[in-house]
């Protein structure tokens, strides 16, 4: 399952990435807001309803978070223990999130990027599998216990 959501800044990217997601990837996308453009809207209520879905399954669903610099929607994202949330800025970014860090939250910058570079980017993020390479997994299982020990 992929859940998308953005603030006001990331409003109009949002609505093409989920049209893109529906007619491209095929995939259902969970709309968590907002459903209108409200230019006084807070960034963390979106990241944390997306986040939350997620959670529900963090090894198998995703998360687009979007918004003008993507550094709120990452921050908060990456406050909850099990999100591995990454600011996605370009594909070789991206990618190398998904085959290194296993990341299950892309974050798109909506101020930096056009609407087909945003599309390309969630493409090849959304196809890139983890790598489970002994180095990837050994940092992903350090990461793992700073949690344990930060997020009792």
């Amino acid at each position: 399952m992929i859940f998308i959501g953005s603030d006001h800044r990331g409003f109009e990217l949002k609505r093409f990435i989920k049209n893109y997601l529906v007619s491209n990837v095929r995939a259902p996308a969970i709309d968590h807001g907002p459903a209108e453009y409200e230019s006084h809207d807070d960034y963390v209520d979106f990241a944390q309803k997306v986040v939350e879905g997620v959670l529900e399954d963090p090894w198998q669903n995703r998360g687009i978070l979007i918004c003008g610099s993507g550094h709120g929607m990452e921050m908060t994202a990456n406050k909850y223990k099990g999100i591995r949330a990454v600011l996605g800025f370009n594909i070789a970014v991206a990618q190398q999130s998904r085959e290194h860090e296993d990341a299950n939250v892309l974050v798109l910058p909506s101020d930096w990027l056009k609407p087909d570079e945003a599309a390309t980017i969630v493409h090849a993020w959304l196809s890139t599998e983890y790598g489970a390479a002994e180095r990837n997994q050994r940092r992903l299982d350090k990461l793992s216990k700073i949690e344990e020990k930060n997020f009792k």
